[in-house]
């Protein structure tokens, strides 16, 4: 039976019934809508293969799309393209939707002409992609990605995380002005998710579709960014041997996210000033004026405030560009993240000869420690911390002597717990002593200068060992020896070296 045209559409949506009004603005676009309300009136239309499109209106999770997905695999319509309405605030879902095999999702609110045929049209594409002998192992696909999700929710790699009561309102907000075509300032120290909450922005807008331009304006030389931004055309300098669209034009009906605003120089930052006043911009060397139609958010780690007291930065740009300004709270301050993240990197960092293994698992005294430490490099600092942990970790049970923090001072257990943590890297220093040679290097030195070596380095780690018993942090225990944290780190790693190769080469 050849495939219908996909204007006859099955709509299913137990959430929200179609109201006349929402069924004649269809009928607009070319729609034949059949309403079906129960799953066994889905499977009947389904056995008679009628339709071209099934639509779908989701809750708040992809319950019913794995459902119909199991209908579709059952009956003829197999390759039935299936598009999904979700609301603009589960942008979750809407990932998950289309991860699981949906052609398409919609805003539950967007009844735009203009959207339902971009949505149809998609849905035409899928249909025609996929021949008859696609058709089978398209749908197993399907299906096994769909059961597989609900088979094991927990496994499942979430595309943001914003779990924590102040994240989830953080994200509410980022949603809600994401439906307003305003410039966005993003603050926050470093590391801590803005390029993330910039593509909420993006992907939570009416321009979803469009293109996500991002640019790091501290990464490149002045004239670079200014090319890189603007453009500029044939001969208008040296080299130029043909017209470059610069990235505010790449952007047009998207977003352009400029990272690190605060680094932008003066010059800069007046031209910048001008194409968002205007809207507009000349590439460099040309004469003709390109309009732009586009959202920038920018965003910054420091204080522009202070940086506009310092003549750092203009004012008159800083109010251009804070339109709404969105505040992302360091790690520190949003803890119920913490864990979300470390489920997350986990299974990102999987390794692929592993991934049927059992599941990692973090024992309750880590994650005593994960929450006890302040994290001043935010979630950057966590993901290091993750992969260090993953790579020590032998059997995917990860304890406290896996986690390696790039700052111990910043873990504030007590003097046992600290001295605890070093205590499988630093063994006791007598019995070092008692062990027939220590693993010195020999750079030309006669043998008869190895015990004084070894002498010096016993006192080195009894001292060492004594200032970590007796001090609340690394810090502390380097400030009781007179050192640097980073010359006791040094210090650790070597000792550290050296008695693993004694244990290695007794």
């Amino acid at each position: 039976m050849p495939t219908p045209a996909p204007h006859h559409v099955l709509w299913l949506d137990p959430f929200r019934p179609l109201t006349p009004t929402e069924r004649a603005q269809l009928a607009q676009v070319g729609l034949s809508v059949g309403l079906v309300h129960t799953m066994d009136e889905l499977q009947a239309e389904l056995a008679q293969a009628r339709a071209g499109v099934l639509v779908l209106g989701l809750g708040g999770d992809d319950s019913l799309l794995v459902d119909s997905l199991l209908l579709l695999q059952q009956g003829p319509a197999k390759a039935l393209p299936v598009i999904c309405r979700v609301d603009r605030r589960h942008l979750e879902l809407a990932v998950s939707a289309l991860r699981h095999g949906a052609c398409h999702v919609l805003a539950a609110d967007d009844w735009t002409a203009k959207s339902w045929e971009s949505a149809l049209s998609c849905a035409s594409k899928s249909s025609q992609q996929t021949t008859p002998d696609s058709t089978e192992s398209a749908s197993d696909a399907k299906l096994a990605t769909a059961l597989s999700a609900r088979a094991a929710p927990e496994a499942a790699v979430r595309s943001v995380v914003y779990v924590d009561p102040v994240s989830r309102n953080l994200l509410a907000l980022a949603q809600r002005v994401a439906q307003a075509n305003v410039t966005v300032l993003l603050e926050g120290p470093t590391g801590s998710g803005k390029e993330v909450l910039a593509r909420v922005l993006h992907e939570s807008s009416p321009a979803a579709a469009g293109p996500f331009i991002g640019l790091n304006c501290a990464a490149m030389p002045e004239h670079m960014i200014e090319d890189m931004l603007f453009g500029h055309e044939k001969g208008a300098f040296t080299g130029a041997l043909k017209e470059h669209r610069g990235l505010f034009e790449q952007a047009q009906g998207g977003t352009l996210f400029l990272d690190e605003i605060a680094e932008l120089a003066l010059p800069l930052q007046a031209k910048l000033l001008r194409v968002l006043q205007e809207r507009s911009l000349v590439r460099l060397g040309g004469e003709r004026s390109i309009a732009l139609e586009l959202r920038v958010v920018a965003a910054t780690n420091k204080d522009l405030r202070q940086a506009i007291a310092r003549r750092e930065f203009r004012e008159d740009l800083y109010f251009r560009l804070s339109t709404f300004k969105l505040r992302i709270p360091p790690l520190t301050e949003r803890k119920g993240d913490i864990f979300p993240l470390v489920s997350r990197l986990l299974a990102r960092y999987q390794p692929s000869a592993t991934s049927n293994a059992q599941p990692w698992q973090v024992s309750a005294a880590a994650q005593a420690q994960l929450l006890a430490y302040a994290w001043p490099g935010n979630v950057r600092e966590l993901e290091n911390v993750v992969q260090r942990a993953m790579v020590l970790c032998a059997d995917q049970q990860i304890d406290t002597q896996h986690l390696m923090f790039d700052d111990m001072g910043e873990l504030q257990l007590g003097a046992g717990s600290v001295a605890a943590a070093w205590a499988e890297l630093l063994p006791d220093p007598a019995a070092t002593l008692q062990s027939p040679g220590l693993p010195v290097q020999n750079n030309g030195e006669s043998s008869s200068t190895k015990p004084l070596q070894a002498a010096v380095m016993h006192s080195e780690q009894h001292l060492i060992r004594t200032a970590l018993e007796s001090s609340g942090s690394r810090v502390q225990a380097a400030q009781k020896l007179g050192i640097s944290p980073r010359t006791l780190r040094y210090k650790l790693a070597r000792l550290r070296d050296a008695n693993l190769a004694l244990a290695l080469n007794p």
